[in-house]
């Protein structure tokens, strides 16, 4: 086995290459993540696996190596349509596979490169660093939008520091893009528990669970899993494509890590009524929500409370407007703050997101049994976005900078918690609001903040130009973004009126 760093290097001067030629990072992740499949699965085919994968005959690792120019692109592509029609996991990565390298040689040329590693021999960490560096490559480009897939690793890991899951439980992702969520309560784990084999193999096979509608995302995140050994290569999926939102399927879990996808509205309504799909051909009939919305999140956010086992705890990154909007969302908070235990809510700052002018927050709650009293007493908000400022490239956030947050929370000991915020310390990041204090606000706004912004006061205290910059810019596109959602809905209902009025 040759050294790392000229592993990594190689993978990422291919990158580079096909990068000239106009393959994305998001293609060349794709092909890389059919060709190492491919590759590992005649790895455990051989010694000392003995493992038996039902790759049809024909389209193996093999079929593949022994063919240049016209030829291996003619079975690549044959290959590619094939595998998408295996059952099981085999098919979920091979699904709607297409071969976005047009030159042969260069598809050659990462054959070969993936044909002189033993991929199944090397350490998880190294691959789970190649792939996780290519998937970052990817949401870094703008164009390809990937973007929304890929939550910044450091708040993720500063999520599940808070959270800290524990052994032989259950954890799911109904949006879970690429994996993060996943691997980092993986690393938490294995890091903080010395497990037994019972364990490990709980932990392999039975912890994680998700759900991803988009084919390549889904793959990518089996793929992403797989590297960081986690499933088996020839196991069933654990990562369904059904849109979480249809239905309630039953399962309960320990815990839900989730970032659901940012926009406002969905093309469907989530309703409780009956009798309300024959209005609708899109409406999904959800008797276990509270409202009926279109919003996105306001859905997520019930579905994540159905998914919850009794105490189950959730840490969820939600966009503002959850935390303010009036009608279904006002209704979905009171529900949330009587049956939950809303106890922290985590104002994040802007430019750390990929998707420009993004303003969320992370929601942390513990599902409770039904009960006449509001299970939330206090919820304690840290605002880490007043007089913050973060970009992608020049400033980003790092887990370093959520330290104090950790530190504030308290997991060991969340009922054990201390202000920073006071008469006195105005300035103070972490506050406490009781529920009587939430309840009397309008519409049971939670979105609070009360440090004063110095850029507002004073001159002297503008961020550098190129922050202030980027922040004008990702204000400009988040208006954007909120313009063409009123469209959407204004064309809808446009719509709706003409069929109506030619009825």
């Amino acid at each position: 086995m040759r050294n790392e760093s000229s592993i990594v290097s190689k993978v990422w001067s291919f990158a580079h290459v096909l990068r000239d030629d106009g393959v994305s990072y998001g293609d060349y992740l794709e092909q890389l993540t059919y060709l190492l499949f491919l590759k590992m699965v005649d790895e455990f085919a051989k010694p000392p696996y003995y493992r038996k994968i039902n790759v049809p005959e024909g389209y193996d690792w093999e079929s593949l190596k022994g063919k240049r120019g016209r030829e291996l692109e003619l079975h690549y592509n044959k290959t590619l349509r094939e595998l998408s029609k295996a059952k099981g996991t085999l098919g979920q990565i091979f699904t709607k596979s297409q071969n976005k390298i047009q030159d042969p040689a260069k598809l050659y040329k990462i054959i070969d490169m993936v044909d002189k590693e033993e991929w199944s021999m090397m350490g998880a960490d190294l691959k789970g660093k190649i792939y996780e560096g290519l998937l970052e490559k990817n949401a870094e480009d703008t164009k390809s939008g990937a973007g929304q897939y890929f939550t910044p690793r450091p708040l993720i890991k500063a999520m599940v520091a808070c959270v800290q899951p524990e052994p032989m439980k259950t954890i799911i992702d109904p949006a879970c893009g690429t994996g993060g969520f996943f691997l980092a309560a993986y690393d938490y784990i294995t890091a903080h528990h010395d497990l037994n084999r019972e364990q490990k193999e709980f932990l392999k096979t039975k912890t994680f669970y998700g759900n991803e509608i988009v084919a390549n995302t889904r793959r990518m995140c089996l793929m992403n899993m797989f590297l960081h050994n986690i499933g088996e290569i020839d196991g069933e999926t654990f990562i369904s494509s059904k849109d979480a939102l249809v239905a309630d399927e039953g399962k309960r879990f320990n815990y839900v890590l989730a970032n659901p996808p940012f926009g406002k509205k969905s093309s469907m309504t989530i309703t409780n009524e009956e009798g309300e799909q024959e209005k609708e051909d899109l409406v999904y009939n959800r008797q276990d929500f509270w409202a009926t919305t279109s919003n996105k999140q306001l859905n997520f956010l019930q579905h994540i409370k159905t998914l919850l086992k009794e105490n189950g705890q959730a840490a969820v990154v939600l966009p503002d407007n959850v935390l303010f909007e009036g009608g279904a969302g006002e209704t979905v908070r009171k529900q949330m703050l009587q049956s939950t235990e809303l106890h922290t809510i985590l104002r994040l700052p802007t430019g750390i997101f990929y998707k420009p002018g993004v303003k969320a927050n992370v929601l942390f709650f513990d599902n409770r049994p039904g009960s006449k009293d509001a299970w939330t007493k206090e919820v304690w908000v840290y605002d880490y976005r007043t007089n913050v400022h973060h970009t992608l490239k020049k400033k980003p956030m790092t887990f370093n900078d959520l330290k104090d947050f950790i530190r504030c929370y308290n997991p060991s000991n969340r009922h054990d918690r201390t202000e920073t915020w006071s008469e006195n310390n105005p300035e103070g990041r972490w506050r406490r609001f009781t529920y009587e204090e939430i309840i009397a606000r309008d519409k049971t706004n939670l979105d609070i903040f009360w440090i004063k912004d110095k850029s507002l006061a004073d001159l002297d205290n503008l961020p550098d130009p190129d922050l202030l910059a980027n922040e004008i810019i990702e204000n400009i596109e988040a208006g954007l973004e909120s313009f063409k959602e009123i469209m959407v809905t204004i064309n809808g209902s446009s719509e709706e009126t003409k069929k109506s009025e030619e009825v």
